[in-house]
């Protein structure tokens, strides 16, 4: 069985760890989110929360995320400064006895969403990305230099009529929804300021001279330094996909395929060199073949987001319900407990294969209580319900 997990935002999350206790979760996936980005995570700040984490009686099983900085990722001349101190916190953790992390490669956002109370047709709330309405939010509300150059004219078009139908209110609440809200509780790189725009905007200038392959030197660089410390410890770092899969804001991709899977964990000869297998993002492109993903890359496998996506036109999707989804997700657990007990025969001591519901839809009382956006109550307990109850199943088909 996969370890369940569930994550938690610390000590001002209004979920307990008592009541997540309560729900049979095993481990608890969280940061130290209050140490900014490219600062070193002391061992007493580190063992703080994981003595916390223990006293309720689960363990610490996944750090989501420890922050790579921008200029990790763009390679300016603060890298090895930055660099240094991300080693330091990762022998810091494994002194600790944490040996999961993990971390994204994005540029600038974690995530895009445009609508974050999207309604379903049972009345439940979900997260959507349209398009049209980001391709909207690019050219007329941010006015990205040769934004337009990047959509076709056929989303060009959509684009002015959403443009031209929402009032001033409205466009920026779609810019700070994109740029802050749903980043800042996930150690967003511009943060609530005034001008959060503008600022925006540098940051994304940042990576005018920036394409896949140079991004992709710079992963490669970033894993040759800090690798040797992940397998001093034994640390598993595992790369998140992007989301969405695409191409946005003029920012490259390299985490959006099988492909890419295999072209990252041949950039460093280590097992720990791995990946979170996100299955809602990843279900955005319909080519991504789960089992085929689990068959290639299977042994580099070391966290797993499980949730599914629906896409509704072209590039436009919502999360959906956890089983319901795009994800076929009674084959994809199945190949996941398969790699688990071929781990076990192989005798490999990392066969806990931590996962955790990913995102949820508000349903219930989480419309009375407060939440990070994707980050529910009951909607989350739902889903791992859910996973949980086929995963079983499926246990016992495999293990009868």
């Amino acid at each position: 069985m996969l370890e369940k997990t569930w994550r938690w935002f610390g000590e001002k999350d209004n979920i307990t760890l008592a009541e997540i206790r309560q729900m049979g979760v095993e481990g608890i996936v969280t940061a130290l989110h209050h140490i900014p980005n490219g600062e070193v995570w002391p061992v007493d700040e580190i063992m703080k929360v994981k003595n916390l984490i223990e006293e309720h009686g689960m363990r610490w099983s996944v750090v989501e995320s420890l922050p790579v900085s921008e200029g990790i990722k763009t390679g300016n001349d603060d890298r090895e400064r930055l660099l240094e101190n991300y080693k330091i916190s990762l022998e810091n953790l494994g002194k600790c006895g944490i040996d999961t992390i993990c971390y994204n490669f994005m540029p600038v956002l974690d995530w895009a969403r445009t609508d974050i109370k999207h309604k379903l047709n049972n009345g439940a709330e979900s997260m959507y990305f349209d398009y049209p309405t980001f391709a909207a939010f690019d050219i007329f509300i941010l006015k990205r230099p040769n934004a337009e150059k990047d959509y076709s004219d056929d989303i060009l078009a959509k684009a002015k009529e959403v443009y031209a139908e929402m009032s001033e209110e409205e466009r920026e609440n779609l810019a700070y929804n994109i740029i802050v809200l749903t980043q800042g509780f996930i150690d967003g790189t511009v943060g609530d300021s005034a001008n959060y725009k503008e600022l925006f905007l540098s940051f994304l200038d940042n990576y005018k001279d920036i394409d896949s392959n140079k991004l992709k030197e710079n992963l490669k660089y970033f894993l040759n330094d800090i690798m040797p410390v992940a397998d001093k410890y034994d640390i598993k770092m595992s790369i998140h996909p992007d989301d969405p899969p695409f191409p946005v804001l003029g920012l490259p991709r390299i985490v959006s395929t099988q492909a890419d899977f295999e072209e990252i964990t041949k950039m460093y000869p280590s097992t720990n060199n791995g990946v979170t297998l996100c299955a809602g993002s990843l279900s955005v492109i319909p080519e991504n073949n789960f089992g085929s993903i689990v068959d290639s890359i299977g042994s580099h496998i070391h966290f797993v987001h499980l949730r599914a996506s629906r896409q509704i036109d072209g590039r436009s999707f919502y999360e959906a319900d956890h089983l319901t989804g795009s994800v076929n997700m009674y084959e994809l657990i199945k190949a996941l407990l398969k790699e688990q007990n071929k781990r076990k025969s192989e005798g490999r001591e990392d066969i806990r294969m931590p996962f955790r519901p990913d995102h949820g839809n508000k349903i219930l009382d989480d419309f009375n209580r407060k939440s990070n956006p994707g980050y529910p109550l009951y909607g989350r307990l739902k889903g791992l319900s859910e996973i949980t109850g086929m995963m079983t199943a499926i246990d016992c088909e495999l293990n009868k």
